[in-house]
């Protein structure tokens, strides 16, 4: 079975590619070569294999370069796990930086959007499931701007979901607990991470619910 995972390189999409790796062959998209790297070694350290693909979802064009060569391949695949974010600067509403807000709505509105024109025809060849990662707790001071991405993002893969309940393919949303993640250490610096959730038991807790 074949499982994309989109931001693989670190957090709980790294765990996850991990955890799949002994049902799954793990597509594992991300910016950071090195981090995927490191992914694919600890994958074939459990005996089982990735395809890397070092991509900025934001590039439409290698976007569809990707779920061409994902098709040519294999003809589709099994499972989407979506846990790529952008991490804002935390800033008053009416203080919010241009650049940053078009930087959100880049990632999460217009590469969430393209990614899912282009992934559903690949989970709906293999009867896939599609798997989103929520925020359960935008409502705060100063995350204006990654609040209105993520919610913005959640709205399309939701609708996504109540167009395809019957004709496929599975779209499902998961509510991570906090875990201690690049991006939440930018928002929260000096946290007492002893506090957190492993990205390791989040993936196993994802994987357990979803009965991926």
């Amino acid at each position: 079975m074949i499982a994309l995972i989109t931001g693989a390189s670190r957090g709980l999409g790294f765990a996850l590619g991990r955890a799949l790796a002994s049902k799954y062959h793990v597509v594992a998209v991300a910016r950071t070569v090195g981090a995927l790297e490191e992914l694919d070694d600890s994958i074939q350290a459990k005996g089982g294999n990735a395809t890397l693909v070092p991509l900025d979802l934001t590039d439409a064009e290698g976007v569809s370069r990707m779920c061409a060569a994902i098709f040519e391949r294999w003809g589709g695949i099994d499972l989407w796990l979506h846990t790529a974010a952008h991490a804002t600067s935390l800033s008053p509403a009416h203080h919010i930086a241009a650049d940053d807000i078009a930087t959100t709505i880049q990632v999460h509105v217009h590469a969430t959007s393209d990614l899912i024109s282009k992934v559903d025809p690949l989970l709906r060849a293999r009867n896939g499931t599609a798997v989103f990662m929520q925020d359960d707790q935008l409502d705060k001071k100063f995350f204006g701007s990654y609040a209105a991405g993520k919610a913005a993002e959640a709205a399309l893969f939701r609708a996504w979901a109540a167009e395809t309940i019957k004709s496929g393919p599975t779209v499902l949303g998961f509510s991570p607990n906090p875990m201690p993640t690049g991006t939440r250490a930018r928002f929260f610096p000096g946290e007492d991470k002893s506090a957190l959730y492993g990205c390791a038991n989040e993936a196993q807790r994802l994987i357990s619910e979803h009965g991926l």
